[in-house]
């Protein structure tokens, strides 16, 4: 196939998707589903304590000329953790009957339960609502590499309903290098990358925002915003008042407890080379030591189950010791569901 018709397919399979996912709201057949299909990746589970895994994960069949990014919306998930947890599916045409998992089991990150949690290293952002045991997750997007999304403690400072984006010099600068021009501001629209509502932060020239381009979210492509699907941010802006704690955290490897078993998840860095994007042991043996610190290490842990989290790096928590004496059972991938 040469490159014109190549592309040409491409563009064909994409509006196709557009299409598809504007037309239809109907799911097809899910397996094992504790909660409404399209909820996925965005549901409302009550917290504990003594807990640090929610939510379940779930498998979509995949019907004729769906796609990976389709799927993604649907289930309320970000591309490159679906991605992570189906390697070998093709993006653009899984191929109807194709099992798709949906990584909806999540360690909680290792921070205050208090107000909005972004870890930036799995592109995730946990709402932790005042006086509740409730937490919601939606996927994000985050800075790409050299316009990394900063770290640190803030809180939202302001919200605007139809915001106006006003490019900052340095992206000004970036596009008339590549022989573009952006003007002083951007009104609400169809063109204006901040979306229908932003929520601005107490870092200057950092948001939470909507996008006019849904199928970035779950990739580093901003520069530096944390970006949601517009859906997602309507319900966020509806929820997080102004004065609301914002913490940014990267934590590529995450430790917690779901009853009696120990589980990790770990998270590869998009957008570096391979020899970078793996976490450490290091970094592994520090979260399973912070999630343990009434036994420490010599808790019965399954470094087999341990080594196979970190080398695959698939963002789904995998069962890798238990409090009592009892095996636990778990199936490929060690996601004992």
């Amino acid at each position: 196939m040469n490159s014109s018709l190549a592309s040409r397919s491409g563009a064909r399979h994409r509006w196709r998707a557009a299409r598809r996912l504007a037309a239809s709201c109907c799911l097809s057949a899910v397996i094992s589903v504790p909660v409404p299909a399209a909820a996925a990746g965005t549901g409302a589970w009550q917290t504990d304590a003594n807990e640090s895994v929610v939510g379940r994960n779930q498998v979509y069949v995949a019907q004729y000329e769906d796609t990976l990014l389709d799927v993604a919306r649907r289930f309320g998930m970000g591309l490159a953790e679906l991605r992570l947890a189906n390697p070998g599916v093709d993006v653009w045409l899984p191929g109807e009957g194709t099992a798709v998992r949906l990584p909806s089991r999540f360690v909680l990150p290792e921070a205050p339960r208090s107000g909005l949690v972004i870890n930036v290293a799995e592109m995730r952002i946990y709402y932790y609502p005042r006086g509740e045991s409730v937490v919601r997750t939606w996927p994000v997007s985050i800075g790409r590499v050299g316009w990394e999304t900063p770290l640190g403690k803030t809180t939202i400072v302001r919200k605007k309903v139809r915001p106006t984006w006003f490019p900052p010099d340095s992206i000004r600068e970036e596009h008339m290098q590549r022989g573009m021009t952006l003007p002083r501001a951007v009104g609400p629209g169809p063109d204006n990358p901040l979306g229908s509502h932003a929520l601005y932060l107490g870092f200057p020239q950092y948001l939470i925002h909507g996008t006019n381009k849904p199928y970035s979210i779950g990739m580093r492509v901003s520069h530096g915003c944390v970006r949601m699907y517009p859906e997602h941010v309507v319900e966020l802006f509806a929820l997080a008042e102004r004065g609301t704690p914002v913490t940014l955290v990267s934590q590529r490897v995450k430790a917690g407890w779901a009853g009696d078993v120990l589980y990790i998840e770990v998270h590869p860095t998009a957008g570096v080379p391979d020899e970078e994007a793996r976490p450490s042991m290091t970094e592994v043996v520090s979260s399973l030591i912070a999630a343990t610190p009434a036994v420490g290490l010599p808790l019965a842990l399954d470094w087999k189950r341990v080594e196979e989290a970190l080398a695959t790096a698939s963002g789904i928590p995998v069962a890798v010791a238990s409090r009592s004496s009892a095996v636990f059972a778990t199936g490929p991938g060690g996601s004992a569901d």
